[in-house]
Order: structure tokens, then sequence, then C-alpha cells
């Protein structure tokens, strides 16, 4: 990949470009990039293949909405585009990208670029992250650091698009303002986004709250934007990136894909849109995957093996040959005519086939089946939740994709190793009163199993051992206890591909949320962060690990 070259003539000084972050012009041409946000906030952009396919698919549905008056497409699944994306399907009316096996959702937004930006000639801005990989840019900051490359200026402040960095492109790094830690950037020159036309003469400089901006771009005040994120975010510029050690920075196209998941793609006939939908941005949710670094206290360790073969281990056996027993034993049937209203997996009306009749068989149930979950009451054809769980793990329980509410013990894919516990009398940042707790994981390469990707195939681990850290207070105890029933439950780790090496085979981090660092929280991996024991205690119990497993 080229790095960017530094240019000559002019010094733009540490405040970079006098205007701030690049918006559409009044030209009609535009380019159109489709973004996720990921926990920490940042918009991060599909790549320009899987653009190309939601913008096409979604025009095509404006296009026929106004020609009909309805008919718009509700959901986009992201598995038509890419094969890694089938989990992953876009709501549209609620701008949410959404993982069919796990529930995790995070906020999507369209944004729209000029097509002589950097966007538009596919030119992607990226720095270096800890593991030696690239990791992209935001686009708007893209479109920001290419103009003012465009125009020799040799370093930038990326301030006015609210990080604490400045970039220089002489030197080709990017070094944070108030920790000085620098990190190597580059530019690549990729895919364009697809075009598309401008509804309407935009303005430039920053996005707003206003109509233009909020329908356009997906930007605007977001005041509720991190109530279900891993750190809790003022408006600080700080905590973007990770500042050293600790890593946890997600892909450029997909929001976690642990592995190549059998394609939940295959429905027949493309979603529909609710047309008296509104666009609203969602709350960002969901952990992500990162890979932590070693950097511990030596102290005493309390090992916590992984048990010998347990009900885990049972009901692997069992559901991975009885799939359809399990959704029947969640599910009821109903009998005589379904509600009008569609199933949220396959979009098609619950009074019509299943949308995975073509993809999905049951040898006991039929593609006109339609079940209740037993507990929320929520219906779906019983043909789309089969192919869901088959399209997992198969680990005995079921989740509802509306409520998210777990039926049976969720369990994972774990691999085996070990979980040391030890305490020390230091303190960690925002908990003066009390020690520290110290978590150490220990997992070793190894053989794949038939819960795996690849059974059969090596996979690595890297970074191990992992540290992580917890206050030794009541509510610390209270989340070890509940991360040992995880760790047992093989819940923790997964064998995927990293979300920041892009390596396959891997151990990484599974949607549970770990503190890696014991201060210095730029990151958002260590602390002061006065949320995070009630955030991972949610994060748990949306994988059925809530109290009520310490009373079993």
């Amino acid at each position: 990949m080229a790095a960017a070259q530094g240019a000559g003539g002019s010094s733009a000084g540490p405040s970079g470009l006098p205007g701030s972050a690049p918006g559409l012009s009044s030209n009609s041409t535009a380019v159109a990039v489709w973004e996720w946000q990921d926990e920490f906030g940042r918009w991060r952009p599909y790549q320009g293949n899987v653009c190309s396919y939601i913008e096409q698919v979604f025009q095509a549905s404006q296009q026929k909405g106004r020609r009909s008056g309805s008919g718009h497409v509700s959901s986009i699944p992201l598995g038509r585009a890419d094969p890694v994306l089938a989990p992953y399907v876009i709501d549209i009316p609620s701008l949410t990208q959404f993982r069919q096996d796990t529930g995790t959702m995070r906020a999507v937004r369209r944004h729209l670029f000029p097509g002589d930006s950097a966007a538009g000639q596919g030119i992607v801005w990226e720095w270096q992250n800890d593991e030696g990989g690239w990791s992209p840019y935001e686009m708007n900051v893209c479109v920001f650091l290419e103009q003012a490359h465009a125009t020799n200026h040799q370093r930038v402040d990326l301030g006015p698009l609210g990080y604490n960095y400045e970039v220089d492109f002489v030197a080709q790094v990017q070094t944070n303002k108030t920790t000085r830690f620098r990190r190597s950037v580059q530019r690549r020159l990729g895919a364009p986004y697809p075009v598309t036309a401008s509804p309407a003469p935009l303005h430039t400089g920053v996005a707003c709250s206003c109509q233009q901006c909020w329908l356009n771009s997906g930007t605007g005040p977001i005041t509720t934007r991190y109530r279900h994120s891993m750190i809790n975010f003022p408006n600080s510029s700080t905590t973007h990136q990770v500042s050293g050690r600790t890593a946890s920075v997600s892909s450029s196209s997909v929001g976690f894909v642990p592995y190549n998941k059998p394609t939940l793609s295959g429905a027949r006939s493309t979603p529909r849109l609710n047309a008296q939908s509104t666009w609203a941005l969602p709350q960002a949710g969901g952990p992500s995957t990162g890979l932590s670094a070693s950097n511990g206290v030596s102290a005493p360790n309390l090992p916590v093996k992984m048990p010998k073969p347990s009900k885990v281990n049972q009901a692997l056996a069992v559901t991975l040959t009885e799939p359809e027993a399990v959704v029947k034993r969640y599910l009821e049937e109903l009998k005589g005519t379904p509600a009008d209203e569609d199933c949220i997996i396959c979009m098609e009306k619950l009074s019509s086939p299943s949308g995975y009749s073509d993809t999905c068989e049951g040898s006991t149930i039929k593609p006109e089946t339609v079940g209740r979950l037993t507990n929320c009451q929520h219906s779906f054809h019983m043909l789309c939740m089969l192919a869901m769980y088959s399209s997992g793990n198969k680990d005995g329980s079921l989740q509802c994709p509306s409520c998210k509410t777990i039926y049976g013990e969720k369990t994972g894919t774990q691999p085996k190793g070990k979980m040391e516990v030890s305490t020390f009398p230091q303190s960690l940042p925002g908990h003066r009163d009390c020690g520290t707790i110290q978590i150490v994981y220990h997992i070793s390469r190894g053989i794949q199993g038939p819960e795996h990707p690849n059974p059969g195939m090596p996979y690595t681990a890297r970074g191990f051992p992992r540290y992580c850290y917890l206050p030794d207070n009541e509510k610390g105890r209270k989340v070890l206890e509940l991360l040992r029933v995880a760790w047992k439950r093989r819940l923790i780790f997964t064998v995927g591909t990293s979300s920041t090496t892009g390596e396959s085979n891997t151990v990484v981090w599974n949607e549970i949320h770990h503190k890696t660092e014991m201060d210095t929280n730029l990151s958002g991996h260590g602390y002061p962060d006065p949320n995070y024991l009630d955030n991972v205690l949610a994060e748990l119990a949306a994988q059925g690990v809530t109290e009520d497993c310490l009373r079993q």
C-alpha cells in the first residue's frame, strides 16, 4: 500500500486547515458512504463493494416507493454483498445494524461526500494499530486529510473533527497532543464509493442538526448515543484510538466477524420497508472485540480451570444433531391464521412461507409453520428460527431476535484454557477505597473442534496471557463471579478472525468487555470509568449470565 508523501512548500502549523470538516458543496453529484458506529463512537465505513450494494438497494427502494407510495425495503441483508457478513442485516427505519445470531446492534448512517473528495476517488487514510495492521480513519477524516494533503499542508490538527491528534504528512505520523504518543499513517488507494444524486444543494462545513444533515449525513445531536456503550463519553477527543499497549480496534467493514457463518442471506425476496417510518439515529450499543497485551502485577494465583465435560458439552453434543428439537422446545406452534405482521428474520409476512425455505429444510418443520416463543411471546416462522439457530454454534439455546430474551443456557466456543485470579492492595483510579482484582487468562494454540469454523485446522492464540482488572469491592467481586460463570460457559473468547490484524483461525474476544489497563483510560481499556461495572453486568446479562446463575 502506498504511503502518504509529505508535501513541500507551506506549513499549516498545528492548527492545520483554517476550515473545519469538509461538507458537500453545491455540486449535485455526490458519493454515498455507509458507516457503522463502533463502541468508541467512531464511524467505520463499510468496504466499497458493500456500500455499493447497500446504496443500490436503498435507491431502488426509494424510487419504487416514490412511484407506488409503498414497497420500500426495510432491511438489507449484508451477506448478499459479502458472504462474510451473512449474520448482519441493516434495518433502514431505525438505521441499525443487527447481528442475527448474537443480537448485537450498532448504529448505521449514510453520509454524502463530494464526488471529487477522497471518498469519490477511493482514497483512504489509515493509522497503524498495535498489532502492526492498518485501521482506517472515519471517512470525514479521510476527506479532511486528503484536502490538506492536496493543498500542500505539512501537518494538520484533527481537533475540529473531535480527535486529539496532529498528523504530520512529512514524517507520516500521527501524534497524540496529550501523551505525545506517535503512530505511523499512510494513504491508500482503493475502490471509489458509489455515486448518488444529492437531493438538494448542501452546505459546506461541519455537519450540524439541520434537516439536510440529519437526513443526508446521518449526523446531528445524539444525546443518548453512548447509553449502552462500554465507555462514558463526554465531548472528549481523547477516546478515539488506543493509546499504546492495548487495542480494541474494529475492522473497516464489519462490526465483528468471528468466522464465516453459514449464510443466512438466502431469503427468497428482498424484504419490505415500513413506509411510515422516520429516520432516527438509534443508540449505539454492543461490545466489540480487541486484543490486549500483558501488563500485570506478580501475585499469588488462584486457578479456575476449564471444567471436565459438563452439561455445556452434553448440550453441545445433543443439540448438534437435533436443531429442530431445540426450536420446538422453545416455540409453540400457532394454529389458525397468523397475525398480519412480518417475521423480522426473513421480513416476509407470517401468513406467507418462510423466506428461508429455499436454503433451509426441516424434516418436521414446514415453511409456513409459525411459532411463538414461550416467555416473550414474539412470533416467527419456525423455519427462520431453525436457520438462525443452525448458523450459530448450536449449543441448545435460542435468543429472541426481537427482545434478546435467552432460552436455555447459552454457551460459546471458547478453547480450553485457564483463568487465574489474584488480588493486591494497589487501588485503581476511581476506586481509591479498595484494592484490585487481577484476572489472567491463559489459552494456548491448538486444533479446532467441531464447534469451530474450521474443524481439524490449527488455531493461534496471540497476546496470551491476557491481564484484566477489577476493583476489589462488592460490585467488582460480583462481576468476577459472573465472569467465572461466563468462562465456564465458554463465552469470553472464541476462535475467529481478528478485527485488527485480519488473521483468521485465531483466538479473539467474544463481546464481553474487559479492562486490560489499570489506568490511562485514553484507550477506553483502563480506569477511571464510573460506568464500567454496570455496563459489563448488562453485557453479561445479555449472554444469559445473571445473579440467578450464582444461586444455582
